[in-house]
């Protein structure tokens, strides 16, 4: 990807722990918000990449008839809450990793039991016991000082994920993702896609809302992935999104994956408008996912209809907006990273309003991750 144009800080150990997320939760305690045990045991099947869950358009029509004026302003935010902690888990397990650290820039997080899967490769890691960056930081782990190029330490790496193999890493792509501490920042190395949550490296993407204006109200084209996906099959989606590969940058990456996903022609996609991004930073076991979700509307034509050229999307539904949102709210039909993206939407757009309890408290919540 080389180096992308954006004015970021770069990251270091002394900014690179946040708050967790229950302390910009609203703490009314008239507000019961979700505890996490109850998410984790309820979510499983959302919090799975690879789990199944069997749902039909009919099932989701049914539930996103929006709710009586009567509801109380107070309550109505908790369903969205409920999906950005889907995105957020086990903060309280942030210790158990050690900094992933190049050229005294903190580029991942490692877990300190799959770091034990890299000891056998002393060629290419190294496990320093140091003070680091001026305070008592103890272990973290690098890369031998003989690999300087990113050339060297992209095939050295490769090497260990293959030798790791699809019992440490499921669902290799043979995709490389950029390796770097922040976005626009110099690129270490490349890092192949299903081993970034291994590694906790940054991974960037876009995401798409694809909206047309019918008598006056918005609607939004949601797809349903198709059950042969290996992640999240049968989930609905944003019309378009995907992640952001070594060598390409955001509007380029949009506009392929408009085409593929969607059918949308160049001439249409191109007008697509970056609003934003949205951050999130969930742990499961040895993985951490760091993900930042650059996002863009696109108001599309009243007669254009998407049609999928890759596989990945078994069908369309063009939704009233407020539906999409009841959907989010009630369900866990979407794909749980999505939701971030049309929460976002949502505000934007004036439905999730200030006189709503919590507005303030979601608003923010959408970036919790480190969104650089």
């Amino acid at each position: 990807m080389g180096t992308v144009c954006c004015l970021c800080k770069f990251t270091t150990l002394s900014n690179i722990w946040s708050r967790p997320f229950s302390s910009i939760l609203p703490s009314t305690p008239s507000r019961p918000f979700p505890s996490a045990a109850s998410i984790n045991h309820s979510l499983a099947f959302a919090s799975s990449s690879a789990a199944t869950f069997s749902f039909t358009w009919d099932d989701a029509f049914r539930i996103s008839e929006p709710e009586t004026a009567t509801q109380h302003r107070s309550r109505y935010l908790q369903g969205f809450f409920h999906k950005v902690q889907l995105c957020n888990r086990a903060p309280e397990k942030q210790s158990e990793f050690l900094p992933f650290v190049i050229e005294d820039r903190v580029v991942g997080f490692i877990h300190k039991g799959f770091v034990e899967h890299l000891r056998g490769f002393g060629d290419v890691f190294i496990f320093p016991k140091d003070k680091y960056n001026g305070g008592p930081y103890g272990d973290f782990v690098s890369l031998h000082p003989m690999l300087k190029t990113a050339e060297e330490r992209t095939s050295a790496v490769g090497y260990v994920v293959e030798r790791l193999g699809e019992e440490r890493i499921p669902g290799i792509r043979n995709e490389l993702y950029p390796v770097t501490s922040s976005f626009g920042a110099p690129i270490f190395f490349s890092l192949e896609r299903a081993a970034a949550p291994c590694f906790g490296i940054k991974v960037y993407g876009v995401q798409m809302n694809g909206y047309v204006e019918l008598d006056g109200q918005k609607h939004l084209w949601i797809g349903k992935r198709s059950d042969t996906k290996t992640t999240y099959p049968g989930m609905l989606d944003q019309l378009v999104a995907g992640g952001l590969p070594h060598g390409i940058d955001c509007q380029q990456n949009l506009v392929k994956e408009c085409q593929e996903e969607a059918g949308i022609p160049r001439s249409i996609s191109i007008n697509a408008i970056p609003v934003g991004a949205v951050s999130y930073k969930d742990i499961e076991g040895y993985r951490y996912k760091r993900d930042v979700l650059f996002c863009y509307d696109l108001k599309l034509p009243k007669n254009f209809v998407p049609k999928n050229e890759d596989g990945e999307v078994d069908s369309f539904k063009l939704i009233p907006v407020t539906q999409v949102a009841e959907i989010i709210r009630k369900t866990q039909f979407f794909k749980a990273n999505c939701c971030l993206v049309i929460i976002d939407f949502l505000f934007r757009h004036g439905y999730i309003t200030p006189e709503y309890d919590g507005y303030l408290d979601l608003l923010r919540s959408l970036r919790i991750g480190d969104c650089s």
